[in-house]
């Protein structure tokens, strides 16, 4: 597995879950389901989060030109109840195109990068480590985006990594013909 058909994998599963969110009631996505939350307190708010996450990382530190400045808000406390899901699905899309052309330009993945950008003593990771980082992070906010939307009492769509990478049978076994209806 490598970061390009790793990120394809996200990119697909994020296509699915916002098309899921696009038809669930508005107030389902704004309602304050984590408690105590001083952050992040429902869907829109982890949905920002997700996307800030990655043009942080991938964008801003790593290639010095984020996006978020074109999409004013608060990234420490969202609260993105105030935005319509369509402005953050429309970030989200921007940051995700410019990280897929990023991948497909073939960049060199064991390239430092400064973490703290104007500290010359900061730690540096590789952007492999970088991309990692930003790829493991959605997954686990997208599992908890899943699990808010179980507590609405919706059925959220299927995210694994096998509905959108098909295995492979081993060489030399036969294959049913009647696996898909298995799967």
């Amino acid at each position: 597995m490598n970061v390009r058909e790793y990120y394809a994998y996200l990119a697909a599963a994020r296509e699915q879950l916002w098309n899921f969110l696009r038809a669930l009631p508005g107030d389902d996505l704004d309602r304050p389901l984590i408690e105590h939350g001083e952050r992040f307190r429902n869907i829109k708010d982890l949905l920002l989060h997700v996307t800030d996450v990655e043009d942080h990382w991938v964008h801003t530190i790593a290639r010095g030109d984020g996006v978020a400045g074109q999409y004013p808000h608060d990234w420490v406390t969202p609260r993105a109840e105030q935005y319509d899901l369509g402005w953050i699905i429309e970030y989200g899309q921007r940051v995700a195109e410019r990280t897929r052309a990023l991948l497909e330009a073939g960049p060199d993945l064991s390239r430092p990068v400064k973490l703290v950008q104007d500290d010359p003593a900061s730690d540096t990771v590789t952007l492999d480590a970088l991309l990692w980082h930003v790829m493991t992070h959605e997954v686990r906010h997208t599992a908890q985006i899943v699990l808010l939307i179980r507590l609405l009492g919706h059925t959220p769509p299927w995210l694994d990594y096998l509905r959108f990478v098909r295995p492979q049978p081993a060489a030399g076994v036969a294959v049913p013909d009647d696996l898909d209806a298995e799967l």
